[in-house]
């Protein structure tokens, strides 16, 4: 078989007071974010091409057909296709994922505390069949606080540009227009009326918050946040104590970010502080605290606490340490838990925040054993 050749078109580029010749630089589409939504308008020579070069492929390794379904199989037995997620209980039900040997996609299950009746709410090999699409990308499956609403998001090109839908769970019904073109996110609002949600740029880059107001139309979304800096990308979540949402925006190497508090009818977001090159900063609150996970100020990672941000008296709460890598923080009743990793290797650390003592978490082939604190005690707390 011949094998495939693409034109030259030799063009002169220099960056840097250096030039060069780059014979298929004119392969490069201006318009390549349209084409990730529409394959058709990708450049027709360029298609042709990128077919043969796939018939190639198969021509040069269908001797190996035979190996490579081996392989594929020997993989896929490593990995356990019948699964069960642990449940997580809620104010009314616990809920729970499962993946089984016959479908691809994972279904959402739930079930009301106290009773024995499970019910599904997702499943996504249906919702697949369903919308008869042969690119199927799951980006965010979330159930509002009254437990009503399911809001899901679905890329079905490959391109990455998730729309959002909004389901009645009794009902299976859309409730709200879609929203087209986010990075995916849904966050609900604590009175399930709205739901916020990044908007992205012409550049493929989430850089808006919206909120959107359920069963009303899509061009009234409101902007709450829009970071001006091309470098950057946002981001919104809700805090541990369900208290505050938090905007965090970020190029990776240095972040910022803002809060409002749950119950405000206008958000207005407030910042936190003001971004400052190479600091990493990320903030959280639980049972009257703030906390602070950074590099400001510490050769590594460590954790600040303070109890009001309009004047951030940050205290040091867990200090940096040489060589040591200082997770984040996650919260649960009483019991802070967080993570060190020091040459490759990884602890959990539970603390007592009433008695103001943690202990390392000990990882046997049974069970947990949290040192110091007894059986009885960690069933009644966890």
């Amino acid at each position: 078989m011949k094998i495939p050749q693409l034109r030259k078109k030799t063009e002169i580029k220099s960056c840097h007071n250096i030039t060069w010749e780059d014979n298929y630089s004119w392969i490069h589409q201006k318009n390549i974010l349209e084409v990730l939504k529409d394959k058709n308008k990708l450049d027709p020579e360029v298609k042709e091409y990128l077919i043969q070069e796939n018939n190639n492929t198969d021509y040069h390794l269908k001797d190996t057909k035979t190996l490579q379904k081996k392989l594929f199989n020997e993989i896929k037995g490593r990995i356990k296709l019948d699964d069960e997620s642990l449940p997580y209980k809620d104010t009314h039900y616990e809920y729970w994922t499962k993946t089984t040997t016959k479908g691809n996609y994972s279904i959402k299950l739930r079930k009301k505390i106290g009773t024995n009746e499970t019910e599904e709410i997702w499943n996504g090999d249906k919702e697949k069949e369903k919308l008869n699409t042969e690119y199927f990308g799951v980006g965010d499956l979330e159930v509002s606080l009254n437990d009503k609403y399911l809001g899901y998001s679905l890329d079905l090109k490959g391109s990455e540009y998730y729309t959002i839908y909004i389901r009645d769970i009794s009902s299976n019904k859309l409730i709200t227009e879609k929203i087209e073109e986010t990075s995916g996110g849904i966050t609900f609002s604590l009175d399930d009326k709205y739901i916020f949600y990044s908007k992205l740029d012409k550049f493929h880059r989430p850089r808006t918050i919206y909120r959107h107001k359920l069963g009303t139309p899509v061009k009234d979304d409101e902007l709450i946040f829009e970071e001006k800096s091309e470098a950057f990308t946002v981001g919104i979540g809700l805090s541990a104590d369900d208290k505050y949402f938090f905007i965090s925006t970020s190029d990776h190497n240095t972040s910022e970010q803002y809060y409002f508090g749950v119950n405000e009818e206008n958000p207005k977001p407030k910042l936190i502080k003001e971004r400052k090159r190479g600091i990493i900063y990320s903030v959280n609150s639980w049972d009257g605290h703030f906390y602070n996970h950074t590099n400001e100020n510490a050769e590594d990672f460590k954790i600040d606490k303070c109890k009001d941000l309009s004047n951030q008296n940050w205290e040091e709460y867990i200090p940096a340490k040489n060589e040591v890598l200082i997770g984040g923080l996650s919260f649960l009743n009483n019991w802070m838990i967080r993570a060190e990793t020091s040459n490759a290797l990884s602890k959990l650390f539970v603390k007592d925040l009433k008695k103001d003592r943690e202990e390392e978490l000990i990882f046997t082939d049974e069970k947990v054993i949290v040192p110091g604190i007894s059986s009885t005690q960690k069933k009644q707390e966890y």
